[in-house]
This record gives C-alpha cells, sequence and structure tokens, in this order.
C-alpha cells in the first residue's frame, strides 16, 4: 500500500513539472495595441448608371410588348454610342398590375406597368454625360442614378497602407512613453477594411439634356489594427 501511494505522489509531482511549463506559455505577452489610419483621394475611373424604361398600357402583353420596344431602341442607341454589350446588364425587369381607387369595393385592375432597367458601365468618365444623353434621347425615363468607382482601388491603397502602419507605430509610442515602458516589435498587424464606391446624386426621370456631371475625387481610406509587443526590463 505504502508503495503504491508513493508512486502515485510521483507521477502527480510529474504531472505538475510537466504541465507548468504549457501554463506558462499560455500566458499571453504585455502588448499595446493601436488602430491606424490613413486616406488617398484619387479621381475615379470607372462610371455606372442605371437606367431604363417603363411602359404601361391597359393590357400586360400591350405594356411588356411596347417595353421590349422602347427597351430595344435604347439598347441599340447605347451600341451606337461605342458601350459594348459586355458593360451592359439587366439590373430589373418588371410587369405589375395597377389599380384605380374605388372607395366601395375592391379596386380594380385598371391597367399594367412594365419596366426593364440596367446598369451601364462607363469605361471612360469624361462620357459619363454623354451616355445619359443617349438614354434620354432614345427614349428612357428612368434614371437611378450613377456610381462613380476607382477599379483598381486596392493597388492605389498601397501606399495608404504604408502611412497607416505608420500612424499605428506613432500612436504605440506615444502610449510605451506615457506607461514608461519600451515598445518592442509587432505581434499581429491585420487590415479592417476600406472605403466604398461614392454614389452620384439620384437623377428622377424627365431630367434635362446635357445636365452637367462633376466625378470629383474618391476618399479611400484603410483602417489597420496592430499590437506591438512590450519590451520586458534589461531587454
Amino acid at each position: 500500500m505504502k508503495h503504491r501511494t508513493a508512486l502515485a505522489a510521483a507521477v502527480a509531482l510529474a504531472g505538475a513539472l510537466l504541465t507548468a511549463p504549457v501554463l506558462a506559455q499560455v500566458v499571453p505577452p504585455a502588448t499595446i495595441s493601436v488602430t491606424g489610419e490613413a486616406t488617398v483621394s484619387v479621381p475615379p475611373d470607372l462610371a455606372q448608371i442605371d437606367g431604363g424604361v417603363t411602359s404601361e398600357a391597359k393590357t400586360a402583353r400591350e405594356a411588356s410588348e411596347a417595353n421590349n420596344a422602347a427597351m430595344g431602341k435604347v439598347l441599340q442607341a447605347l451600341k451606337g454610342a461605342g458601350i459594348e454589350e459586355k458593360d451592359v446588364q439587366t439590373s430589373r425587369l418588371s410587369l405589375q398590375p395597377q389599380s384605380a381607387p374605388n372607395r366601395t369595393g375592391p379596386s380594380a385592375i385598371s391597367g399594367y406597368r412594365a419596366s426593364n432597367r440596367v446598369t451601364i458601365r462607363v469605361r471612360d468618365v469624361t462620357k459619363v454625360a454623354n451616355v445619359i444623353d443617349t438614354l434620354v434621347g432614345a427614349g428612357a425615363n428612368e434614371i437611378g442614378g450613377i456610381n462613380f468607382v476607382v477599379s483598381q482601388a486596392s493597388k492605389l491603397l498601397d501606399e495608404a497602407r504604408e502611412r497607416a502602419v505608420a500612424d499605428a507605430r506613432r500612436k504605440a509610442e506615444i502610449y510605451a512613453k506615457a506607461a514608461g515602458v519600451t515598445l518592442g516589435a509587432p505581434l499581429g498587424i491585420s487590415e479592417e477594411g476600406n472605403s466604398a464606391p461614392v454614389p452620384y446624386r439620384r437623377m428622377a426621370a424627365g431630367m434635362a439634356v446635357s445636365a452637367p456631371v462633376a466625378q470629383g475625387e474618391e476618399t479611400l481610406a484603410v483602417t489597420v489594427s496592430v499590437s506591438w509587443a512590450i519590451k520586458g526590463q534589461g531587454q
């Protein structure tokens, strides 16, 4: 019995000695975690226009046929303006009944409304106004809006990424000095995200032809989170 007790105690002691280094390793190191930010402003090189045709008629077939004919003219006009087929994509297609108000009973169907809208990618932003003119001139009665986009945003953000990390170091050094410690090497860096395309103003149907369009500049932003080690005493 004494032999078994001594053996169990020895095994328990050996287990404690083996697990002690493991427990010591899971203790997180002392760190300073901050975020760094930087922006870059660049002119957009791509535009997306949302537009189309809405047609109304007494029957669903008449509304659909009228809408198809009108949209066909719009697509043909876009092709004549140099817009490639790959840059025109249907975004919405609908056919809905229209009801006349009736105070004495259920509303009766008075007609149908067909709608066909497309998203047009314009690769030369200086031609946005011309494309809008083409849409309106060909019979488009819905111009939903314009998005100006920077197509190579990630590549253009590389400089901002470097400045964001430098901004994070600057902040971390301020905290380290205030705390009376020395900043060590970065332990982790993660990018939080960047800006999305900025939408231009929404325009209603019946807008004037040759409306002025200002592309301006788009501000792209980068935010990084960086954790810095704190050097121990004597390091």
